[in-house]
């Protein structure tokens, strides 16, 4: 069993995802997919989703997801390389009809009880409310807990721990 964190676009996500790592309580490996444009290059989804394929091998995995990241481990589910135990999604930055395609054909066949949205109330891409209406329409059994900030900001490593154990 391995976890990988898929944070945000922008490279200020990487410390956060390093805090994550940092801050979980696993009994397992953590590790932090690094964009390929953090060092330079340029945003492949084809080429990112191959680069996680070949960090996560052949081990079963725990998805933690952030912002853009979201929408690339929904790719990588689609993909089923690997068999993902439980997925924690954060800070879903899009509401779109084409993203909720996306999320719901990735999720359709997966449990709902393994899946874990954490969403800030006022986050500035997409509020509660409007991620609790999306995940509403991907399925409505996936539980899109509301944290009460403004930001795009997720520090919650223990509800993290907890979900993950």
């Amino acid at each position: 069993m391995k976890t990988i964190i898929l944070s945000g676009y922008s490279p200020r996500n990487k410390e956060w995802a390093e805090d994550v790592k940092k801050n979980l309580d696993l009994e397992h490996p953590v590790l932090v997919h690094e964009w390929e444009h953090w060092k330079g290059g340029a945003m492949s989804v084809k080429r990112e989703l191959e680069r996680i394929i070949q960090e996560a091998g052949s081990e079963d995995l725990n998805i933690i997801a952030k912002s853009v990241g979201t929408r690339v481990a929904m790719q990588f589910i689609l993909r089923k390389t690997n068999k993902v135990e439980k997925i924690i999604l954060c800070g879903i930055p899009t509401v779109s009809g084409e993203n909720a395609e996306l999320f719901r054909r990735a999720l359709e066949n997966f449990p709902s009880k393994n899946i874990a949205v954490f969403q800030n109330e006022k986050d500035p891409f997409a509020t509660y409310g409007e991620v609790k209406e999306f995940m509403d329409k991907v399925n409505p059994e996936i539980v899109v807990v509301k944290k009460p900030a403004s930001s795009h900001d997720y520090p919650y490593f223990p509800d993290f721990s907890s979900f993950l154990k």
